[in-house]
């Protein structure tokens, strides 16, 4: 099943605006909302554990006073992780019966201070999930309204697969970059443009910045030709990788930076040539291509 909503060309990731990254006050997140809005990053990220489930009460004290009109952004949230910081769990677990579904979404409404949510996704895979338990509390959402359209994070096109027998699956949020590429080979994008899902990428920009290694030279010798011939830097040249893939990727990203957040909307001005996309990956990968 086609998605049919309208997301931004680039995501707004929320996970470190509170607790576990900036801990921005109320009056930084709504400016940092605003220059979103300005600058076309119009979809926003969430999850209902980040910030130990705190970031979407954050998030929307924040969204309220903001002014911003709810129908000029877009939320997407996630759900199932139990974690033990936050909540009483003894173990890090997935739950996702019907019950449990339905009153995570309707907490992360209350929190974030919204009628419904553009896309609610289950955060990750588990072995014990029953598609049909998971379509009936979907079903239940989309038909009192509560959310537009449903997805996935993390999951494999046979689990899609699986969930489809009862649901349809609009999107799917995994990780890729440069220096993660496993989704273009292991079938996840393949699924999403036959199926056509939305391809979400978390961490779009990998390792490169994290990590110092061989992998990581190559690849800044290669991001150095081609950063003059762009007029771009490193994380566009990054973001523009990501975004040549034909499953046409939407990136998440994470900064809180607004000149960067500026700089990743530019990037969806960029069009690699083919042979620039291939000397990147060659760079990553170490190797030519078979």
């Amino acid at each position: 099943m086609e998605h049919t909503q309208i997301y931004s060309e680039i995501i707004a990731g929320t996970m470190t605006w509170g607790s576990w990254g900036k801990k921005l006050s109320k009056k930084e997140m709504g400016a940092l909302m605003h220059h979103c809005v300005d600058h076309d990053i119009t979809t926003f990220d969430h999850a209902d554990i980040y910030g130990d489930y705190e970031n979407e009460t954050l998030f929307g004290n924040a969204f309220a006073d903001s002014g911003i009109d709810r129908t000029k952004i877009q939320l997407i949230t996630k759900c199932g992780l139990q974690m033990t910081r936050g909540r009483s769990n003894q173990v890090k677990h997935y739950q996702y019966d019907k019950e449990y579904i339905i009153w995570s979404a309707e907490e992360s409404l209350r929190k974030l201070q919204t009628d419904f949510v553009d896309l609610f996704l289950l955060h990750r895979p588990s072995p014990l999930m029953q598609p049909n338990e998971i379509a009936e509390a979907v079903e239940i959402l989309k038909r009192d309204g509560k959310i537009k359209e449903f997805g996935v994070s993390n999951f494999t096109p046979s689990q899609i697969a699986l969930l489809e027998t009862d649901v349809p699956v609009s999107g799917n949020q995994v990780e890729f970059s440069l220096t993660h590429g496993e989704p273009m080979y292991d079938g996840t994008f393949d699924d999403c443009m036959a199926h056509g899902r939305m391809a979400m990428a978390w961490s779009p920009l990998g390792g490169y910045f994290n990590e110092k290694n061989e992998r990581t030279s190559d690849i800044a010798k290669a991001m150095a030709q081609l950063s003059e011939k762009y007029d771009a830097d490193e994380s566009q040249l990054l973001l523009a990788f990501v975004m040549k893939h034909p499953a046409r990727v939407y990136p998440v990203v994470g900064t809180t930076n607004e000149r960067r957040l500026t700089a990743a909307m530019e990037a969806t001005k960029m069009d690699l040539e083919l042979e620039d996309w291939f000397i990147l990956l060659e760079a990553s990968n170490g190797r030519r291509v078979p």
